[in-house]
């Protein structure tokens, strides 16, 4: 088989290269180990920046993100028995959307089908040769057959598990992480949405979430043990701890309902620098993760592939390399600021159990100082939706 850029993975990053190369017809194929059933139906939350969203309408993606999307304005801090909101929109011009990042896959996939587009589902043995020449290639086993791809490039966007980031040597890139020392204890639960946008809760019992999925469905999360179990957890111990830790003295209520899902996530942030070697480039979550607290992984990967998208047209239209010889720089810059941010609000809003009484007073201080002062608020707002 031969293309022109091949593909490694079909989550956000990868469909939507594929889908852009597309539209400045550069032709790719996709490889993805999972079903389509499997990557439609992983449920995973979103949150979809300014830039994001116009990236995926101009597209011609955004359709249903902008019908069935919460388009929301601004954000709210809980802490000291009180809730302080952030106008995301009168502080930037610019505005979020919560729309899951499952969601988004379904878009690509359809859009990608739709045009005709390759997508290998459920393949596997998947490795890489020759990348550091001109004719790299990706083979494979789909349908029970071995099979190998040719291509121009090979594009890693299989997250951070994938065969893509082990194929550049060690000695040739550099590894940069984080684990924290807590995670994220989530629910899908069937009610009517708590608020009508996010709420952020600093409580010294631990971090809380309150976010939406549909008008019927609400996402929560709280700070939990990251080897914890979920079988540990009956449904009124987590709404008990979500009471305690969201409700202030303002009367405001938590919305309960059936708990459909339960999960823990490990929380990290992790940085590979160069994202390229040869002609294999890494995007995503190939190449980086943020804990979710800042809300950037899904507009990472976006962002890099619309960087890489247009350094490939560049390639083949002008013959120029400078957009490929420059990728990693370019993207790593938005990536660290980014990761600066996700760290950021993650350290300010979590309790950590060796904070001593200064530092936890501290904490607190500048939680006061980002709701007091406008400075800081529109800093916060500018990360928060991309505004740079």
């Amino acid at each position: 088989m031969r293309t022109q850029v091949a593909i490694i993975g079909a989550g956000p990053a990868g469909l939507l290269l594929s889908h852009l190369l597309h539209l400045n017809g550069i032709e790719s194929v996709v490889l993805e180990s999972r079903s389509r059933l499997e990557i439609e139906a992983t449920i995973r939350a979103g949150v979809l920046e300014q830039g994001s969203m116009d990236i995926l309408n101009d597209a011609g993606v955004g359709a249903r993100m902008r019908a069935e999307g919460a388009l929301h304005h601004g954000v709210e801090f809980a802490f000291g028995g009180r809730r302080h909101r952030i106008d995301l929109t009168e502080l930037t011009g610019k505005a979020i959307t919560v729309y899951p990042q499952h969601e988004v896959i379904i878009d690509l996939v359809a859009a990608r089908l739709a045009a005709g587009g390759q997508i290998l589902f459920e393949t596997s043995e998947v490795a890489l040769d020759g990348t550091d020449g001109v004719r790299p290639s990706v083979s494979f086993v789909h349908a029970g057959e071995a099979q190998r791809i040719e291509a121009d490039f090979v594009i890693g966007c299989d997250g951070f598990h994938g065969v893509s980031r082990p194929a550049i040597p060690s000695s040739l890139r550099q590894d940069f992480q984080r684990t924290y020392p807590f995670g994220w204890f989530g629910i899908l639960v069937e009610s009517a949405p708590s608020s009508n946008e996010l709420i952020y809760a600093q409580h010294e019992r631990g971090f809380a979430l309150v976010s939406t999925r549909s008008p019927t469905v609400q996402r929560l999360y709280f700070q939990c043990d990251p080897k914890d179990h979920v079988d540990n957890w009956s449904d009124d111990r987590i709404w008990a701890e979500l009471h305690g830790r969201l409700e202030n003295d303002d009367g405001w209520k938590l919305n309960e309902g059936r708990i459909f899902q339960k999960g823990i996530i490990g929380m990290r942030s992790f940085v590979c620098a160069p994202m390229r070697s040869g002609r294999l480039f890494l995007a995503g979550d190939a190449a980086h993760i943020v804990p979710p607290t800042g809300a950037k992984g899904m507009n990472l990967a976006i962002s890099d592939v619309k960087i890489l998208a247009q350094a490939l047209d560049d390639f083949y239209k002008k013959g120029s390399e400078a957009g490929l010889d420059g990728y990693s720089e370019t993207a790593l810059k938005r990536i660290w600021r980014a990761e600066y941010f996700s760290w950021w609000m993650t350290r300010m809003l979590h309790t950590f159990a060796d904070a001593s009484p200064f530092e936890r007073q501290v904490q607190r201080a500048e939680l006061e100082n980002v709701v007091a002062s406008r400075a800081m608020s529109t800093a916060l707002a500018e990360n928060y939706v991309g505004a740079f």
